[in-house]
């Protein structure tokens, strides 16, 4: 029996991991939630769940020597880049001193589990074009408080994997979504409005930010996939990249959406979408974890963004029928 505990297990990667290996046998899987509020957005909680802040070390400790993970897979933390401007010190807290907190516990309980660090693109930050598809020997460049602090928590697991002998699977995942992902982010937030439009609730304008970007994306569902293959087959200490190799322009990504949708839909920029900087393009190359792995991306995007824009017109149309029935 492997014993998986997911930390940020309640978050959006972290219900498809739970969904992904409740499909398997031989498998006890552990799901660390904040607060217990969080299990809320749960759909289909099929694991043992614990309530646990990752400040409290002491607390954590307790749980490792209880559970005996065989795997741990560390998602929780501030993903969101927006609000990292906003809130640069609590990002660093969530992100940087909480590992500090886990990969500690582990050491003072003396286990060693296989410990998979969920990385970003973003910890590339500013990359020319000639220097393109970006690999893992890249050079960090972080244009954003939550890139700086993804950096920070890569190179603090490779510390740890050198100097106390930790099988750390560092990951840089390049952009992905899909059903469940929040509105907050860019495509999935083009997907809600276009379901609220399309039901009657706003009037048919879909507000954006910068169009013009480009972006390496996957669907969630191919990242967790990654996510198990990097446990079972990627080197320790190693960093992988996990992305399709191809850049998609945010613009035709939202005209996608808009072919999905019967309404006729006018476009307008919200000066308060846009960040004080961002990444013009960036994609990256895929061939040493496939190496390593054999894994590859399979579901196509536009199946992605139709399950997507699905899930919302689900929730949309759960909402309306909500409202009405309170009247």
């Amino acid at each position: 029996m492997t014993r998986i505990l997911i930390t940020g297990a309640s978050g959006f990667i972290g219900t498809h991991l739970i969904e992904y290996f409740s499909t398997g046998k031989n498998v006890e899987i552990w799901g660390l939630t904040r607060q217990q509020t969080d299990l809320l957005s749960v759909r289909k909680p099929k694991a043992h769940w614990i309530q646990v802040n990752l400040s409290d070390r002491t607390k954590l400790a307790e749980v490792f020597k209880q559970i005996l993970p065989d795997v741990i897979y560390h998602l929780a933390g501030q993903a969101h880049v927006a609000s990292s401007w906003e809130e640069p010190a609590e990002t660093v807290s969530a992100n940087v001193i909480n590992q500090i907190h886990l990969l500690e516990a582990l050491r003072e309980t003396c286990l060693r589990p296989t410990v998979l660090i969920a990385g970003s693109s973003e910890e590339y930050g500013q990359v020319e074009v000639k220097d393109l598809p970006v690999h893992e020997n890249t050079p960090f460049r972080p244009l954003s408080p939550y890139a700086v602090s993804k950096v920070a928590q890569d190179l603090m697991a490779y510390q740890y994997f050198r100097s106390y002998g930790f099988r750390v699977i560092r990951t840089r995942a390049f952009n992905h979504t899909g059903p469940g992902r929040p509105d907050s982010y860019a495509i999935s937030g083009f997907s809600k409005q276009i379901a609220k439009i399309e039901a009657g609730v706003i009037e048919p304008v879909l507000h954006v930010g910068n169009l013009k970007a480009m972006r390496d994306y996957l669907d969630v569902r191919d990242v967790v996939c990654a996510y198990d293959l990097a446990v079972k087959k990627g080197q320790p200490g190693e960093a992988y990249n996990i992305c399709s190799g191809k850049a998609h322009s945010i613009e035709d990504m939202v005209a996608m959406l808009l072919e999905l949708s019967s309404v006729k839909i006018r476009i307008q920029q919200d000066p308060n979408r846009l960040r004080p900087s961002d990444i013009p393009v960036i994609y990256g190359d895929v061939s040493k974890f496939h190496k390593d792995t054999g894994w590859e991306p399979k579901i196509p995007f536009c199946q992605t963004m139709l399950d997507l824009l699905n899930y919302w017109r689900q929730e949309v149309a759960s909402g309306c029928l909500k409202q009405y029935q309170r009247q």
